[in-house]
C-alpha cells in the first residue's frame, strides 16, 4: 500500500474511531467503505487475483467456504419479451437494446452454507446491524459491516441448508452479505443489475428460457416438480454460460427498482449498463422464478416487484432490516464488475435501502 493510500486508510480509522455505535449510529458509512475499498485496490495491485475473464473459485476467509464464479462476456441483446411471447405480462416490455459491460456471475445462489456465517454471529448488534462493541482502531474492516441481528424463527423452515440455497433475506441484507464478502475477499461483489440478470440468464438466446424448446423439468425447479420446497443448488442442467438455476428453485435479487415498464433509449439508441437506482424501499426487483411458481414465471423476461407482505410473520415492531420471513423462494446471486468501483458507487450498491420508505 502506497503512503497516501495509508495516510487516507489511517485518516479514515481516526475519523471511525471517535464515534461509537449505538442505536441510531452505525460505522457503516464513507469512513469504512474506503477501508475496503483499499483493500480491493491492494488485491488488483499485488496481482493476487483471478487474471483475465476467466471462471475461478473463491474462497471466504471468515468460514472457509468456496463458490465458484462464471465469467460472463460483455455483449449487447435485446431486453424483455416480445408481444407475442406467451404468458407475457405488460411489464416486461417494451423490449428494448442494452449493451453491458463483463461480469462475472456467481454459478449458482448462494448457499446456506456462504451466508449463514454472515447471518449468525454471537455478538451484541443494534436493529441497524452494527456490532455495538466494534472498535475500528482494533477490529477488522470485515467486523464494522452491518450484519443480521438474530432471526426469530430457524430461517431455512426445515427445508434444508448444506447445499441448499439461503432464502429469507431482505434485498438490504443480501446487499450487506455483498459487502461483507467484498472485505473479506479484495473483490467488489453486489448483487446483479436487472439488466445483468437477463443478460446472464438468456445467455445469447431470443426464447422464452434459455434452453429454447428443451423441457423445463430438466432445467429448473418448480411448483410441479419441487416436492414443495426448494431444492439443492447446481442439480439441474446449467444455461448455455454455465449458470445454474436461473429458471426456478429460488427467485434472486436484482439490485433495481420496480417500474411498471423499462426506461427506454432515446429515439431507438442502445442503453449501457442501465440501473433503475431505486428511491423507495418497495417495490425492488427479483428474478427467475422459484420452486413456488409456475413454468411461464420462470422465464427469462419475467420479473417480480417486492412488497412489504413479505414481512407478515415478522413480530418485531418495527419490522426487521433483514429478514422477508413470508418469502421462503428468495434468496440472491453475486455478481463481480471488472473495474473497480468508486466509494460513492459501493455505497450506492450496498446502502441503496438506507434511509428509504
Amino acid at each position: 500500500m502506497g503512503g497516501v493510500a495509508r495516510a487516507q486508510d489511517a485518516g479514515a480509522q481516526e475519523a471511525a474511531s471517535a464515534v461509537k455505535v449505538g442505536p441510531e449510529v452505525s460505522l457503516d458509512d464513507a469512513s469504512l467503505l474506503t477501508r475496503i475499498r483499499e483493500g480491493i485496490v491492494v488485491r488488483a495491485e499485488l496481482g493476487n487475483d483471478a487474471g483475465e475473464m476467466q471462471d475461478y473459485r473463491e474462497t471466504i476467509p471468515k468460514s472457509g467456504v468456496e463458490f465458484d464464479l462464471v465469467a460472463i462476456p460483455g455483449g449487447e441483446f435485446l431486453m424483455g419479451s416480445p408481444e407475442e411471447e406467451a404468458d407475457r405480462l405488460e411489464d416486461e416490455g417494451p423490449q428494448r437494446r442494452v449493451k453491458v459491460s463483463p461480469f462475472w456471475m456467481g454459478k449458482h445462489e448462494v448457499t446456506w452454507d456462504e451466508y449463514e456465517p454472515f447471518m449468525m454471529t454471537e455478538v451484541r448488534r443494534e436493529k441497524h446491524g452494527g456490532w455495538t462493541d466494534f472498535d475500528p482502531a482494533t477490529h477488522d474492516a470485515v467486523d464494522g459491516v452491518s450484519q443480521p441481528t438474530p432471526p426469530y424463527t430457524e430461517m431455512s423452515f426445515g427445508m434444508g441448508q448444506a447445499g441448499y440455497p439461503a432464502v429469507c433475506m431482505t434485498q438490504h441484507a443480501a446487499n450487506k452479505y455483498c459487502q461483507w464478502l467484498s472485505a473479506q475477499t479484495g473483490h467488489f461483489y453486489r448483487l446483479p443489475t436487472e439488466a445483468e440478470w437477463e443478460y446472464a440468464c438468456r445467455a445469447g438466446t431470443t426464447s422464452a428460457y434459455s434452453f429454447g424448446e428443451g423441457d423445463l423439468d430438466e432445467y429448473g425447479w418448480y411448483y410441479d416438480n419441487s416436492n414443495d420446497k426448494y431444492q439443492k443448488v447446481g442439480t439441474k442442467k446449467p444455461n448455455p454460460w454455465g449458470l445454474h438455476d436461473m429458471h426456478g428453485n429460488v427467485s434472486e435479487w436484482t439490485a433495481d427498482a420496480c417500474g411498471e415498464s423499462y426506461p427506454m433509449p432515446e429515439e431507438g439508441g442502445v442503453l449501457i449498463n442501465p440501473w433503475t437506482v431505486p428511491e423507495r424501499l418497495y417495490p425492488r426487483v427479483v428474478r427467475g422464478g422459484s420452486w413456488f411458481d409456475d413454468p411461464d414465471r420462470l422465464r427469462s423476461a419475467a420479473r417480480l416487484g417486492s412488497s412489504e407482505d413479505w414481512k407478515q410473520q415478522d413480530p418485531q415492531l418495527p419490522k426487521s432490516l433483514w429478514y422477508h420471513t413470508d418469502a421462503s423462494w428468495v434468496g440472491f446471486r453475486v455478481v463481480r464488475q471488472l473495474e473497480i468501483p468508486t466509494v460513492q458507487e459501493m455505497d450506492a450498491h450496498w446502502n441503496s435501502a438506507r434511509g428509504k420508505r
